[in-house]
């Protein structure tokens, strides 16, 4: 199957730019074409030049500077206005002089928008689609016709929006998509509709849903079972409101479920990679919920799911991770079984199913941990360190403490300086213990502590000189109120070449950032052992 049997169509630079928060410079445009194009989309809708100056700079720059490899860019705008020649409709001139291989037109389809919207007749809007038609077929462009309202108006009125598309086909239209714009159907209604359109209409059909009800992705598969070939969406869902149906979902669907290979078999895997990127052009954090590539996707948490991933992994995993990108991670929690821990830790390097009861004595520990407030889904490093305790090689602490003390001073002028020491003992080849004591200042007392501790212990570890803190997250546990509750803190540390996050907890902010500062560091040393003193 190709694009020419069947249209994955992305809308994210035009209708998903409409989400609330996004505005995407010129340049962020043209990076994100670059990635849809990488996931192997038919068509990149890349907004509305002429209505636009962004949009039209967009296109301008995109005929010099996209290398596109299996898209064809799209240029969106609306059919003539009413009572003006198609020749003289500056906005329809606009989307010519965009210069891209494929229009698509938006047009009204529902009788009360064509009265009360445009405030013209039922017969001047088909006329409007057919002049804007053929306009622009006679200049060779492909062009497609988004029926604006469809669904609503098929309810009100189940022949015109039939007009519109017989319309647009007469008049060259390769696809006439149908718009459920304000969202609120349902898959069985898009399904009864599309079949009732399919069997009274003989072009091509597509869909375009928004996701107000929830039902976006699945009211466009349920069309695509009733037998449209051309679907809409946009990178993430991203839109107005509650969004549109998420392209990455859209994909992963049609072809893991449905059979369809609508992109390149060699794109499937670049699907998380790819959303990720979107978001952070986006500026938006990653949905780590979201279908197919989300980070929590494939991640398992029960006991009983564990056990049976043991044995085969697709008994919990609806397809292989990796067939979009993901992987498959193992959450342990409370609900941890000896599955989890040692799955777990095959995935973090080690293997405990050699030693003992040690798989036993970690699910006891975790457990007891976790009732306390401690978590471990998160903070991988932490876990990591806590099965290494359990080898017969386990790492020896890195010091012992016998004190640490912070303080904040606030002076006059407004400025707040915060300052720590710590002593610690460092074990020496002889057995015997060297007594440090280190200050530090930060601009917070956490960043005291880390900068104190790490000033305490370089000269026996020097890898920790690269290190520096990356992250730093509170959460409040069990709160009692006034002050008395329990602390969660995760810190993300970074070495310049990697990154982890540990985690502490303790009814003391410092006392918990203290226990996840002290992983940070083991953790460090342990990446890169061979330069430890």
């Amino acid at each position: 199957m190709t694009s020419t049997d069947f249209h994955v169509f992305d809308t994210t630079l035009r209708d998903g730019a409409q989400r609330e928060g996004v505005s995407y410079s010129v340049a962020d445009k043209l990076a994100v074409a670059r990635l849809l194009d990488e996931i192997g989309v038919g068509f990149i809708e890349g907004g509305w030049p002429g209505a636009l100056p962004k949009d039209t700079e967009f296109f301008a720059r995109a005929r010099a500077e996209l290398k596109l490899r299996h898209a064809q860019l799209v240029a969106f705008g609306a059919t003539r206005k009413a009572g003006v020649r198609v020749e003289e409709d500056p906005q329809v001139r606009a989307l010519l002089d965009a210069e891209t291989p494929v229009v698509c037109l938006v047009a009204k389809s529902d009788v009360r928008h064509v009265r009360e919207a445009l405030r013209t007749t039922l017969e001047e809007n088909l006329a409007m689609v057919a002049d804007t038609v053929e306009f622009f077929v006679a200049h060779g462009r492909r062009v497609f016709l988004d029926c604006e309202h469809f669904f609503d108006g098929y309810a009100a009125d189940p022949d015109y929006g039939v007009r519109v598309l017989e319309t647009a086909f007469a008049a060259g239209a390769e696809v006439g998509v149908l718009c459920d714009t304000n969202g609120g159907m349902l898959p069985m209604g898009v399904g009864r509709v599309v079949a009732e359109v399919r069997s009274r209409t003989a072009g091509r059909l597509g869909i375009h849903c928004q996701d107000d009800t929830g039902c976006a992705v699945a009211n466009t598969l349920a069309a695509v079972e009733a037998g449209v070939t051309h679907v809409q969406g946009t990178a993430n869902g991203y839109g107005e409101r509650a969004g549109n149906a998420d392209t990455f979902a859209l994909i992963g669907n049609l072809v893991t479920k449905m059979g369809l290979p609508v992109v390149p078999a060699e794109c499937l895997p670049e699907l998380q990679r790819v959303s990720h990127a979107i978001a952070e052009l986006a500026n938006i954090a990653p949905d780590e919920h979201q279908p197919f590539v989300g980070a929590s996707a494939f991640a398992h948490k029960a006991g009983l799911h564990a056990s049976a991933i043991k044995v085969r992994p697709e008994l919990y995993n609806h397809l292989d991770p990796a067939v979009v990108g993901n992987d498959m991670r193992i959450l342990v929690t409370e609900m941890a079984g000896r599955a989890s821990v040692e799955l777990k830790g095959r995935e973090l390097g080690v293997d405990l199913a050699g030693h003992g009861d040690a798989i036993g004595r970690v699910v006891d520990q975790v457990k007891v941990l976790e009732a306390d407030g401690w978590s471990f889904e998160a903070a991988d490093a932490s876990f990591e360190l806590l099965l290494r305790a359990q080898l017969p090689e386990a790492p020896p602490p890195l010091f012992e403490l016998e004190s640490y003390r912070t303080s904040v001073e606030h002076w006059g002028n407004g400025v707040v300086v915060s300052e720590a020491t710590v002593k610690v003992h460092l074990p020496n080849p002889d057995g015997t213990r060297e007594r440090v004591i280190s200050t530090g200042e930060g601009n917070g007392p956490v960043n005291a502590l880390d900068n104190a501790l790490r000033q305490a212990l370089v000269s026996r570890y020097p890898q920790l000189a690269d290190v520096s803190l990356a992250d730093y997250k509170v959460r409040i546990l069990g709160w009692k109120g006034g002050t008395s509750a329990t602390t969660r803190v995760l810190i993300d540390t970074t070495d310049g070449v990697g990154e982890w996050t540990t985690v502490g907890v303790h009814a003391n902010i410092v006392e918990a950032s203290w226990h996840a500062l002290v992983d940070a560091l083991a953790y460090a040393v342990l990446r890169r052992p061979s330069t430890a003193g």
